[in-house]
């Protein structure tokens, strides 16, 4: 137990160093946790400042290619309005016992706009651009296409742990075939920028129908996503083994997940999303400014691994960092982590670090091809005549494997 108490010691101030925190960029026209959005839509960005401040940030925005790559487009080529905008729509929080500052923008608007589709980055800064605080990515679709994806168990030498994709274009006004030379498509699961299949070309071409069936389109077909949920902080429920507020700040400990499990149980998840809450006995607070912040111990009873595991999910982008790193307590035989987070409901996954830093999402939780997963496609190409990747079309999958 030393162990433990000394490695949480060792991290206790690791994420207060760290000051935005809880940033969101969300479609609330869906209320979809996919930055995604049409040319008359709008996503809303959202983040806190734990210095409790009322600094005035700024923000901007920058054009890439369908790999996320440079284009080298200029500002004007790609958005109207200014270079960049003031983030000054601030609110203090309230009745909290970690202080800060939420902040909210709705983006585009009168200040700026893009002007044309594809994949861009919001990035908000405080002196300079090029010293940005975060980016996030988002995407601007023409819905010049339907883009429709299927999901089944593929039947190859794993049939009992992979899902094949296959995808279906069809334009929605006119002939595709003249600029399918230009076009490829991107498949995502579940927003997870770490799996991904890039750059497909159609496998046949009908007039105004493209067809995507290639055998590579295929995705491990992982488990259904940890979860815990402490909107109450004042009772242990829904994951949780216990509360408690030491020293001023709250602290939530929840039960050790599950390994290894040797069969498919369905349990409902958000696709690895997280949604902030607070509620207090059945009153639903304003979670903007009213969810407080508490230390989530994770744990697992584990035997050492010669492999790094972290804490990944939406909430950090799936980015395997330090402050997400489990470390190992030879005395409770279990890997720990413990992590600052903003109140409300998490899904999350124990992934491990390959030694070429490749993740592996399903080697804890398993791999099964019944497993409900958010599938993502994205239609890209270059218009003719024009100097960029457009996005033409965009379509999901959420619903079971069958």
């Amino acid at each position: 137990m030393k162990t433990l108490q000394l490695f949480l010691f060792s991290l206790s101030g690791l994420m207060f160093g760290q000051n935005i925190q809880s940033i969101q960029l969300f479609n609330p026209q869906t209320n979809d946790e996919t930055p995604v959005i049409r040319m008359n839509e709008m996503l809303v960005l959202s983040f806190d400042d734990l210095t409790n401040g009322s600094e005035i940030y700024r923000y901007t925005i920058k054009h890439y290619n369908r790999n996320w790559e440079d284009d080298n487009l200029f500002f004007t080529e790609f958005a109207n309005g200014s270079l960049n905008g003031l983030l000054d729509n601030f609110q203090y929080s309230f009745n909290t016992l970690q202080a800060y500052t939420h902040y909210k923008l709705t983006f585009p608007n009168e200040k700026i706009q893009p002007k044309i589709s594809g994949n861009f980055e919001l990035i908000v800064y405080k002196d300079s651009a090029e010293k940005p605080l975060f980016k996030r990515r988002f995407y601007v679709v023409e819905d010049n296409a339907t883009v429709a994806l299927e999901v089944s168990r593929f039947a190859d030498k794993n049939p009992n742990i992979n899902q094949r994709v296959e995808v279906q274009v069809v334009s929605k006004g006119g002939d595709l075939s003249s600029n399918v030379n230009s076009m490829s498509l991107n498949v995502v699961q579940n927003n997870n920028p770490n799996v991904v299949v890039n750059n497909l070309k159609p496998s046949a071409t009908l007039g105004s129908k493209l067809l995507f069936q290639q055998t590579n389109l295929s995705f491990p077909g992982n488990n259904e996503f940890y979860y815990f949920d402490n909107k109450n902080m004042d009772m242990a429920a829904d994951m949780v083994r216990a509360t408690e507020v030491k020293d001023g700040v709250n602290h939530t400990y929840l039960h050790p997940v599950w390994a290894y499990p040797l069969n498919y149980q369905y349990q409902p998840d958000v696709n690895g999303a997280w949604y902030y809450r607070r509620n207090d006995l059945g009153l639903e607070r304003n979670a903007e400014k009213e969810a407080d912040y508490s230390w989530v111990y994770f744990s697992i009873d584990s035997d050492p691994m010669e492999k790094e595991l972290y804490v990944l999910g939406g909430f950090n982008g799936f980015k395997p960092s330090k402050e997400y790193l489990m470390q190992y307590d030879e005395a409770t035989k279990k890997y720990v982590a413990k992590i600052y987070l903003k109140q409300g409901f998490y899904n999350y996954v124990l992934a491990t670090k390959e030694a070429n830093g490749s993740l592996n999402f399903g080697e804890v939780n398993g791999n099964f091809w019944q497993t409900e997963n958010l599938y993502q496609g994205f239609l890209y190409y270059a218009p003719f005549g024009r100097n960029y990747d457009g996005l033409m079309g965009y379509g999901e999958f959420r619903t079971p494997v069958r």
